[in-house]
This record gives structure tokens, sequence and C-alpha cells, in this order.
């Protein structure tokens, strides 16, 4: 077969056909491209580009209340914010992390109430001039689209209401979750319907949601169908409505969800982590014929190159079989991972999932 693009390949994998090779994809940690540009990477270098891997644009808006962004305290070290959602969070300046969430301006249904009032969505919430200037070039090249949904368990926990206390609600008001869930999908559909009846189309949805942590759920099948599953789903119908794929990305081991997302019709699951006890081998024998796999390459095997080449070897040529498989690692790229090593791990699996 010829070379493909990326919307070829793409297209092929979600359709569950073999293309010419496997889509490849990358997440580096910032601080790990800027140990690969002191080793040898181009400094002005898109790093896609500069290792031939497979594009993918995102499209969306600004969801938030929009409130006031003030930054709160700053050292050489450190920066502490308050961001559009009103949520104060400690950022390093010189490592890759998770931020450290501090304070937050929904903690009660009253604050919530006065929140949501300033969700009102327009058109002046998406960047009309980034889509002018880029989306031309993004579909001149073929490249693959998706538009950004913010919703779910894993931005409201982690970015507007804190852990705990959002588990609290779920469970003793659920009504109330469930209003923030539905809030939150109604002003991400809302953008992208006005970013999609302008003409700028797009070949999938994508959203984050970190349901499971290393050792299971954050909560119940039982609670995940009452309160998410019927957004989730929803968002889902929306894509297949217009003709195009939903993909998700959900951290941890949420092994206890597979069946209901593949039921309601979930087309790309991502990142299949591997240390959380999701075992993308498993999941392809049970549900390769229907799910996309993206991932499931232990990222905390990639700095010792022998055991992450045989890890690509025994998983890659199971995965790839019959389509339905991106290739990527199932966390962000460490920065112990030198620019020598993530060329052999390039080369490896442009090998092995060619067909």
């Amino acid at each position: 077969m010829s070379e493909l693009t990326t919307r070829q390949r793409f297209n092929r994998m979600f359709r569950h056909q073999e293309a010419d090779r496997v889509p490849m994809l990358a997440s580096p940690w910032g601080t790990t491209l800027d140990r690969w540009r002191r080793e040898g990477m181009p400094a002005n270098a898109d790093f896609c580009e500069y290792f031939g891997l497979d594009r993918v644009a995102g499209i969306g808006g600004d969801t938030s209340p929009r409130y006031e962004e003030k930054v709160l305290e700053e050292t050489p070290d450190y920066i502490i914010r308050r961001d559009s959602w009103g949520t104060t969070a400690k950022n390093w300046k010189h490592a890759s992390s998770t931020p450290h969430w501090m304070a937050r301006t929904v903690v009660d249904r009253k604050s919530w109430e006065a929140t949501k009032k300033r969700m009102v969505m327009g058109p002046d919430r998406i960047d009309w001039d980034r889509l002018k200037n880029d989306y031309p070039a993004w579909r001149r090249n073929d490249w693959w689209v998706q538009g950004n949904l913010w919703f779910g368990f894993d931005v409201t926990h982690a970015r507007v209401v804190g852990t705990e206390q959002f588990l609290i609600w779920m469970a003793d008001d659920p009504e109330l979750v469930s209003d923030i869930f539905n809030t939150e999908l109604d002003c991400s559909l809302q953008l992208l319907d006005m970013i999609w009846d302008r003409g700028y189309t797009f070949d999938s949805i994508f959203w984050c949601d970190d349901m499971g942590y290393r050792n299971g759920t954050f909560f119940s099948v039982d609670m995940y169908r009452d309160l998410l599953k019927p957004v989730q789903k929803r968002a889902i119908e929306w894509a297949h409505a217009k003709g195009i794929a939903a993909h998700l990305h959900s951290c941890g081991n949420i092994n206890a969800f597979v069946p209901e997302l593949v039921e309601m019709g979930l087309d790309a699951l991502n990142p299949l982590e591997v240390k959380a006890g999701m075992d993308p081998v498993h999941l392809k024998r049970a549900y390769g014929d229907r799910l996309v796999l993206h991932g499931g390459l232990n990222a905390m095997l990639w700095d010792r190159i022998d055991r992450v080449e045989a890890e690509i070897r025994r998983l890659l040529p199971v995965l790839k079989q019959g389509g339905g498989y991106l290739f990527q690692e199932d966390h962000s790229i460490p920065d112990s991972v030198s620019l020598e090593d993530y060329r052999r791990i390039l080369k490896l699996a442009r090998a092995l999932g060619t067909y």
C-alpha cells in the first residue's frame, strides 16, 4: 500500500481496517522536549514534524465562567494564579507536573448557581482568527481534526470543585452533579455547533475524563450509570449524528466501565494505562472489533530501552491486527528518555507497525 495521509490512516483505523501503518502519536512533557533540544533536536523544530509523527489538530472554545484571572504569587521556582474558573493553583516553573490545586470558587450549590449564570456561550468564546489562519492548512495537509469537549468527572473534581467534596456531592446531591455535568456538556456542544455551522468541520470529538486511579474507579458502576453515562452518551450521539467519531481519554483502571462505554457506542479509548491494570491485549481481544485502542505502552518503561523495545515487540503485532489501533505511550513521555532512545523506539514502532 502506498503512503497514506494522517486523515486517511485514521479513517481506516476507525473503520477497523488496516492501513499502510498504524498512526503514531506522542505526548512528551515540556522538560522532555527541553532535554531533546539539548541533545540535538533543533530549538525551533515542531517535534511532530521532526519525528514524522501523525498530525492532530484540536478545535474548541472557552466554556469557563470567566472569572478574573490573576497571578497571586510568583517566585523563581513557581507561580500561583487564579484561573477563569476561579480556581487557584500552583505550578512549578522548571518541572513538568500536574498542578497543585489550592482553592476554589465553587464550594456549594449557591456558588455553583452563581458560576453557572456566568457560563453564557457566544461567538466571542471562540478563537476565530486561529481557525481562519490554521484550518485551511490542516485540511490541505489532511490532518485529523478533533472537536474538544470540556465536561465530566475529571475536569470537575480536579479543576472546579475538589476531589473529596465532589465525591461527597455524587453520593449526597446527585441532582447537583447531574446539573454540573450537563451544563458543562451543553456549553461545549454550543460552541462546537457554532464552529461546525461556519464550515469548520472536524473528524471526531475528544474529551478527557480520568475516571480511575491505580487500583480501580473513583466511583461505582451504578453511580456511573446514574450520573455520568447519560451525559457521555449524549456527547457520543451528538457526534454520531454528524457522522463523526467519539474519542475518550480516561486514565486509571477503568476496566469496570469499558463494557458500558462500548455498549453506548464509544469509538476510541485512550490511554489504556498499563500500570493501573489496563491490559491492551485483553482489550483488543474482547473489544477490538468495536473499539479503537489508543496507547497501552507503559511509559514507565520508556527510559529502559531494552524493556520498552521488548514490550513493543510483544504488543504491536497483536494490537495492529485488523486496524483499530493508534500507537502511543500510556502517559506523557518522561524526561528520563533520551533523544537517541526515542529515535530507536520510533524506528522499531514504524517497522512493526507497518502492514
